[in-house]
């Protein structure tokens, strides 16, 4: 690839640029969406970093779905990385990158994660149920790709490099948060996931579908034992991983609200558990 090359000097955009030999990616979760993507993320424990490397390079040749690999993930693992899609479903359809392609991938991966993600969790050996995840987490992961994410993983990151927190558990706990703090910005993208994942109604109007759609997400995670808040955040990081964070959102993710470094103080203190927040 680039062996003349410390990792940390390919951070960022089209920073490897050379061939890579060919390239066959065989996933054995249904949630990262690697096999789609143009992104390696990396993790440096002496700095407590978590950063992606991007570059179409990265993009495998051959992506090889076999839902026996997946049979019998513990349920967490099943939990979280199901949880990490749908989060890369959703932050590339309420971004402000958008195609006719991506939604039509992010519309895909949210009703299939929607449907079957909790059958998974609850029945490990439901192969419907496996083969209907990985096709969501490889339709996701192509959304993303195109689309970007946006300040839940942006903030996720920070959570994994600071205390080892599991990207796809960070992920599942931050989201209902940040979609919630968004407010009226993504009444309609998310009324539309709402109906196209066969949760919400046309008739109900853009507010209560999208509110629906965020309380959903909720009851899955609370239906999988993913935790509401993280109070291993201890308050001293919180200064330097917000401005860690503001420093990878900007301008790089194209998200529906730009955070202020304020407002990402504020979403931490908030994922403690310290009351509610209104970034709007």
């Amino acid at each position: 690839m680039r062996p003349t090359k410390e990792l940390s000097q390919l951070k960022g955009q089209l920073h490897v640029r050379k061939p890579l030999p060919p390239f066959i990616a065989i996933p054995t979760t249904a949630g990262t969406g690697s096999e789609a993507t143009v992104a390696a993320v990396i993790s440096n424990p002496q700095t407590h970093e978590k950063y992606a490397i991007n570059d179409p390079v990265l993009v495998p040749d051959v992506a090889v779905l076999d839902p026996l690999l997946t049979i019998n993930l513990p349920p967490h693992i099943t939990a979280t990385t199901g949880m990490d899609a749908l989060t890369h479903a959703i932050e590339a359809y309420i971004g402000r990158s958008t195609t006719a392609l991506t939604n039509m991938y992010s519309e895909e991966a949210t009703r299939l994660i929607m449907t079957y993600l909790q059958r998974a969790y609850t029945n490990p050996t439901d192969i419907e149920a496996r083969q209907a995840m990985q096709k969501a987490s490889y339709f996701a992961g192509a959304a993303f790709t195109r689309a970007f994410v946006g300040n839940v993983h942006v903030i996720s990151h920070t959570l994994s490099g600071f205390y080892h927190v599991p990207h796809g558990l960070a992920n599942a706990v931050i989201l209902p948060h940040v979609l919630e703090s968004y407010g009226a910005t993504i009444y309609i993208p998310l009324s539309q996931l709402a109906i196209k994942s066969g949760i919400g109604n046309a008739k109900w109007g853009a507010r209560a579908n999208a509110e629906l759609f965020i309380q959903t997400i909720r009851q899955l995670n609370e239906a999988m034992s993913i935790p509401t808040h993280l109070p291993i955040l201890q308050s001293a990081d919180i200064p330097l991983m917000a401005s860690r964070a503001y420093a990878e959102a900007n301008p790089l993710y194209p998200v529906p609200v730009i955070y202020t470094k304020a407002q990402f103080e504020a979403m931490y203190k908030k994922l403690q558990g310290h009351g509610a927040i209104h970034i709007l």
